[in-house]
């Protein structure tokens, strides 16, 4: 597929400096695009670069354009500019483009099983070896990659995307425009156990449902509890990484992120537009607050307000946590003089 760099800049709203015919054929990364290709640059390594790319068109921060304009007219190539208000978002926009997710066959296969009063919308996929359960309901252009299982009575919107071996457990509802990849579960029971005594553990019924709402993005091998009662709730825009945790009764705000390996044991509400790092675990009952970060392998043992940084386990501010792991190093060697002082103390007390 190939654009001219008007077309380009209509599609995603920006302005154009330089050539507006130039043809693109595809985007590519800053040090490895062609001529034909369009990049991006947005921070300030790559700005002192722009010279040394072979990039046929280059997005760049409109914020930066005023200092740069000396160095755009004194260039002798015939590089064209993208004029953007967050070049990287644009860059995704235009990788959009030129990478459109393949277009699934429409209608069901005939090796999927499909149970009583299913009702679907236009344009519905349904892959090999589907197992679509009881009263269930598909929207407009919902894609079931093979070996999805569909429980009953579970419900999705529309222009929906599942990807193979995903499961999702009975009466589970999904939102307009989610993506569930690869491995997923939805809707699973939580762990919940009642000891008695004899230190018997006793199942605990759950019987919610987990929600999903609209423009949300699960990774590869996630597992989301349904609730003990009521529902786990994952709100508009939240994007989750491969091998995320979501226990019973959470709430994860809208436009949150959950990055790989996260886990949220239940009853806990996460804020909006809230970033959990890698490997963040967070204890039952707590609540992350809006706008919070919760730094790489933290262990949250309590709630955290709107719009703080944590790091650390148990979690401390993160700026106090970077003076901590600057000192940790130097441990022994002042262990070492604190035993010589001791030894200088008890000498002089003598």
């Amino acid at each position: 597929m190939k654009r001219s760099l008007a077309e380009i800049a209509q599609i995603v709203g920006d302005e154009i400096q330089g050539d507006a015919d130039r043809i693109i054929s595809g985007a590519a990364p800053f040090e490895h695009a062609g001529p034909d290709h369009i990049t991006f640059a947005a921070n300030a390594k790559f700005l002192k670069k722009l010279t040394e790319t072979q990039a046929g068109a280059i997005i760049i921060p409109r914020k930066h354009l005023s200092a740069l304009q000396d160095s755009l007219d004194q260039t002798k190539t015939d590089t064209s500019y993208l004029i953007a208000e967050n070049p990287q978002v644009t860059f995704a926009r235009v990788m959009q483009v030129f990478h459109t997710p393949s277009v699934a066959e429409s209608g069901i296969r005939p090796n999927a099983c499909v149970g009583r009063h299913f009702r679907c919308g236009e344009d519905v996929s349904v892959g090999h070896f589907v197992v679509i359960g009881n009263d269930v309901i598909l929207g407009d252009r919902v894609v079931l990659y093979p070996n999805t299982v569909i429980g009953d009575g579970v419900i999705i919107g529309d222009d929906v995307r599942i990807y193979p071996n995903v499961t999702i457990l009975d009466r589970c509802r999904i939102g307009n425009r989610v993506i569930i990849h690869a491995g997923t579960v939805i809707g699973s029971d939580g762990f919940g156990f009642a000891p008695d005594d004899k230190k018997v553990y006793h199942k605990i019924p759950h019987t919610g449902i987990v929600q999903i709402d609209d423009d949300v993005e699960i990774g590869a091998g996630n597992t989301i509890d349904r609730g003990t009662f009521g529902k786990t709730h994952i709100c508009r825009g939240v994007k989750t990484d491969n091998l995320v945790h979501v226990a019973h009764n959470v709430t994860v705000g809208e436009n949150t992120v959950l990055v790989a390996q996260v886990g949220i044991s239940g009853s806990t509400t996460i804020g909006k537009n809230a970033i959990l790092a890698g490997q963040a675990g967070v204890s039952g009952h707590l609540r992350i607050g809006d706008n919070a970060t919760i730094g790489p392998q933290a262990g949250v043992a309590h709630s955290v307000s709107d719009g703080e940084i944590v790091s650390g386990t148990p979690t401390i501010p993160h700026k106090l946590w970077l003076r901590v792991c600057h000192i940790i190093p130097q441990l022994p060697e002042m262990r070492k003089k604190l035993a010589e002082l001791e030894k200088r103390v008890k000498a002089l007390k003598g």
